[in-house]
């Protein structure tokens, strides 16, 4: 097996920079920074195409557009579209010559089409409820699409549902009564109002720039897309190798809520059907993401084992394709579990030319990186890794499987683009982007350390250090103890725009970012082993790695704060409750009252999980445990100055979860601030929006935690 070339860490210096004049990082270094993602490598291998996404900071928005990078070393990129739009999710035709991508350009999000010799984008779809995530058919003859539309119109004649979905839209535009009114569950989902749309896939012909008219070949009341990005990993339909036929991840045909019994299904092109034949049947776990060997003789997907367990680990399975088109079931051939022998959850993945390896990637120790199985081996787990620096994702691997691509990031620095070339005996791996060098060159941003403490019950808990600019270890500096969300989530050595630890470090704190139980790339029993326990082995994890961090010399343990979202917001909470280890605690998007949760949340399945059933259930008992709302009167015992964030549109962990905790500490007399964002989600996501959150956050932080060295 080849190995890919990487750099030891022991051989990286201390700070990203050394020995250049550098400053610490800005809030505003975070929005100057370019944002690339969604590569793909052409099938001749010769380019890269990727979006590059730019912050106008003053105009609010965030502007994408399409990059083209040759895939030999040195080349500089160039810009393929512009637009005061965005455009995204660029996919080559199998000759190489044309990119399908989708932008809202023209008003509303379509499907166009560039050709990479030059020219002007030209429009490819004009459909009222918009068009996205094209991909085309193997032989480039047809593109597939999702638009999502009202179910009660998709059987009849395009332009007929089409005109009525159209009205539809205007007359809700046009009424001044804005009454939503919901008959099932799943009308809301994240940050948007769902309603009764469903997400179906298009088929058009596209023969020498011709064009169909779309056929709706998922007609009927269901998803043919993943509704929760849970159970996405970007590309989730493909047409099979003779390209008659659709295979997609379908959302469960019932109870879809509390339900996680995701199924492959495939329709013919032509359409017309609402009975999708599920391949996955048997499996009552989520099945996803079919993809066919180059030489169409498998289909690889991922599976989970457990049905209601959104966490479980995913596994990559294999069928032969002739045994999909056995008409009886019963001797069709059972799927093959690639990655049994693998404690890391599979997440994207890629066939290989020689259609007997599968690179897939993982969380694995606080990294991402990518592993190989042999589909010829008796136990296909090809030992170590393939890609093993820092954190990787995007990969994408041409046609001859001679060169790939693929994103890497770090912690000090964001995605950029890199190529490995196969020089027979190794891989020439390089950066071919460096968009973010000349602003990187101006910050002093620190490499992380890893630590393991000794967590609940003698287990291992690996923590990220980091150390602020101009850290002088023979001083005193305070602490920020970040804790991440999930909780099936990981810090791992990567680049966040939202929650980046660098930007709390370059404010003159060390920060700690550990992974208790829970997190993902520590083996699948790591990961089980918070489900009903949010408070306990989890919590001992993390006090063990507070316990870790007051022992250093150079920590201040009078200057100490925690913060976190979601669930680690809810950890925030609880810490608020158990402990006044914390001069100050900042809570974002946290669960405070397992009750309402359950009853005001979206995906049902999660807490069902976590919990063991419903509130009203056998398992009573684990939604009194370990929500910090029974202990709340602890908050005017620890009296703990808290920030509290939390957003309308957070369908997640809606905001009352915040206005509860805000209202139980005002009236005990506890400092307490309420930040409330009407128009964003779980995240902040808007430039000025999230440039607020910042220095909020940091004023708040800097007032009952004084910063840097003493």
């Amino acid at each position: 097996m080849k190995r890919f070339a990487y750099l030891l860490l022991l051989l990286v210096p201390l700070t990203a920079h050394a020995g250049e004049q550098t400053r610490p990082m800005k809030v505003t270094d975070l929005f100057r920074l370019k944002r690339l993602a969604d590569l793909q490598i052409s099938p001749d291998g010769k380019w890269v195409v990727y979006t590059q996404g730019n912050v106008d900071l003053a105009g609010n928005k965030s502007v994408a557009s399409l990059w083209l990078v040759s895939t030999d070393k040195g080349e500089t990129p160039k810009q393929l579209t512009s637009s005061t739009k965005s455009d995204r999710h660029p996919r080559w035709s199998p000759d190489s010559k044309t990119i399908l991508f989708e932008s809202s350009r023209s008003g509303s999000s379509q499907l166009w089409l560039i050709d990479i010799a030059g020219g002007e984008p030209r429009q490819l779809t004009n459909i009222a409820t918009g068009a996205s995530l094209g991909t085309w058919s193997r032989d480039g003859k047809q593109i597939a699409f999702t638009s999502t539309v009202w179910p009660e119109y998709s059987d009849k004649p395009f332009n007929e549902s089409d005109a009525l979905n159209k009205k539809r839209m205007d007359d809700i535009e046009k009424s001044p009564i804005k009454a939503k009114v919901f008959t099932r569950l799943f009308f809301r989902h994240w940050d948007e109002y769902v309603e009764d749309k469903r997400i179906h896939l298009f088929v058009i012909s596209y023969e020498k720039s011709k064009v169909s008219e779309p056929r709706d070949v998922t007609p009927g009341d269901r998803d043919s897309y993943p509704s929760s990005s849970t159970f996405s990993i970007g590309d989730d339909f493909t047409f099979s190798p003779d390209g008659k036929h659709l295979y997609f991840t379908a959302v469960p045909a019932k109870n879809e809520a509390w339900s996680t019994d995701y199924d492959i299904c495939r329709v013919p092109v032509t359409g017309g059907t609402t009975k999708w034949e599920s391949i996955t049947t048997d499996n009552k776990a989520a099945d996803g993401s079919p993809q066919f060997s180059p030489d169409g003789k498998w289909l690889a997907y991922r599976a989970q084992k457990r049905a209601g367990f959104e966490a479980d680990k995913w596994n990559i399975m294999l069928l032969p394709t002739e045994s999909l088109n056995e008409i009886d079931l019963k001797k069709r051939a059972k799927p093959r579990n690639l990655t049994a022998e693998f404690e890391v959850s599979a997440e994207d993945f890629v066939w290989m030319s020689d259609n007997e390896r599968i690179y897939f990637g993982a969380d694995d120790r606080g990294k991402h990186w990518y592993f190989v199985i042999n589909l010829k081996e008796t136990n296909p787990a090809e030992r170590g890794t393939f890609i093993r620096h820092h954190s990787n994702g995007s990969l994408s691997v041409s046609s001859d499987g001679k060169r790939m691509a693929f994103t890497r990031s770090a912690m000090h620095h964001p995605n950029e683009v890199h190529v490995a070339i196969d020089r027979d005996t190794d891989w020439d791996v390089f950066n071919a982007t460096k968009a973010n060098a000349k602003v990187l060159a101006e910050l002093d941003l620190s490499l992380p350390e890893s630590v393991s403490v000794l967590g609940a019950g003698g287990t291992p808990m690996q923590m990220w250090i980091l150390k602020p600019p101009g850290f002088d270890a023979k001083k005193k500096w305070p602490l920020v103890f970040l804790v991440h969300g999930g909780p099936q989530g990981a810090w791992d050595d990567g680049w966040s725009f939202r929650w980046n630890p660098q930007a709390w470090a370059a404010q003159g704190y060390v920060v700690a970012l550990p992974n208790p139980r829970g997190s993902t790339g520590f083996g699948q029993q790591y990961v089980d082993e918070i489900s009903g326990d949010w408070g306990g082995k989890c919590y001992e994890d993390l006090m063990a790695g507070l316990k870790h961090l007051e022992s250093q010399p150079y920590i201040d343990t009078q200057r100490m704060a925690a913060a976190g979202a979601s669930f680690g917001g809810y950890m925030v909470n609880w810490f608020a409750v158990n402990n006044s280890k914390f001069k100050t605690l900042i809570t974002h998007c946290g669960v405070w009252n397992f009750d309402s949760m359950y009853s005001t949340t979206e995906e049902l399945w999660f807490d069902e999980w976590e919990h063991g059933g419903t509130p009203w259930g056998k398992n009573r008992a684990s939604y009194e445990k370990h929500s910090p709302h029974k202990l709340a009167g602890n908050l005017g015992k620890y009296k703990t100055p808290m920030l509290i964030i939390h957003n309308d549109l957070d369908f997640r962990v809606p905001v009352s979860e915040g206005i509860q905790l805000f209202t139980t500490l005002q009236r005990q007399g506890v400092p307490s601030k309420f930040i409330n964002f009407p128009d964003e989600g779980h995240w902040v996501l808007r430039p000025r929006n999230s440039e607020y959150w910042h220095n909020e956050v940091f004023t708040w932080l800097k007032k009952h935690v004084p910063a840097g060295g003493k």
